[in-house]
């Protein structure tokens, strides 16, 4: 769904145009009650998207100021997402608002250029500050996010050889709460064998060789619940 452009303000002592906001989540419910927050904060929506390839679109032809986008959505997933939007729409800055607080996934975030990161379970003033944060050129990371670990990913010094893609961190959360390689692959939608192969990247990387192990590397991560 689009919205018309906003039109022109009189100059003067006006008060400035509201943020243009992208966004992106495949769950309806959530997706209303955060596009309500917006419009009382003054915030415009001017496009709303269920997946992430939608949402590409969408921002190719709005050219929002921000789009916020969910981690886990089809056909792209919010990393994803937020790459081919910025070479879409390169004046337009994301934000992931995700249930994901894990390490990979932030990694992977920031990787692909995401500005801002915030938690669901962080307040409704918090995914405010992010976008005033992100619209002034900032990044801003949610105060539940370790601060140390994302230092490191911004400076570059973790060992290339850990990062974790998206989907892998899928699979390895999948695992680490005990469904099978088949199991794992039935949920996300993909064969078996792109699964096994998922999974044997996913230990080579952290050189961890059993699955107990998966499973104390996706606590310490916050991937799992202990």
């Amino acid at each position: 769904m689009i919205l018309p452009e906003r039109g022109a303000h009189a100059p003067g002592g006006s008060p400035p145009p509201p943020r243009r906001v992208l966004l992106a989540d495949d769950h309806l419910l959530f997706r209303e009650s955060v596009k309500a927050l917006l419009v009382r904060a003054n915030v415009q929506v001017v496009a709303e998207a269920a997946e992430g390839g939608e949402a590409v679109r969408l921002a190719g032809e709005t050219q929002p100021d921000i789009a916020i986008l969910d981690f886990r959505m089809p056909v792209l997933n919010g990393p994803e997402a937020a790459e081919a939007i910025t070479r879409i729409s390169p004046g337009t800055r994301t934000i992931l608002l995700t249930m994901y607080g894990g390490e990979p996934f932030i990694a992977r975030a920031l990787q692909a250029g995401v500005s801002g990161y915030v938690l669901k379970s962080q307040s409704p003033d918090d995914l405010l500050r992010a976008i005033e944060e992100v619209a002034a050129g900032r990044i801003y990371l949610g105060p539940d996010i370790s601060a140390s670990v994302a230092q490191a990913w911004l400076s570059g010094d973790r060992a290339a050889g850990e990062t974790l893609s998206a989907r892998e961190c899928e699979v390895l959360r999948l695992v680490a709460e005990g469904r099978t390689t088949r199991e794992a692959a039935a949920v996300l939608g993909i064969s078996v064998h792109t699964a096994e192969g998922h999974r044997a990247r996913i230990m080579t990387k952290l050189g961890i060789r059993d699955t107990a192990g998966l499973v104390r590397y996706a606590v310490r991560q916050g991937l799992i619940s202990p």
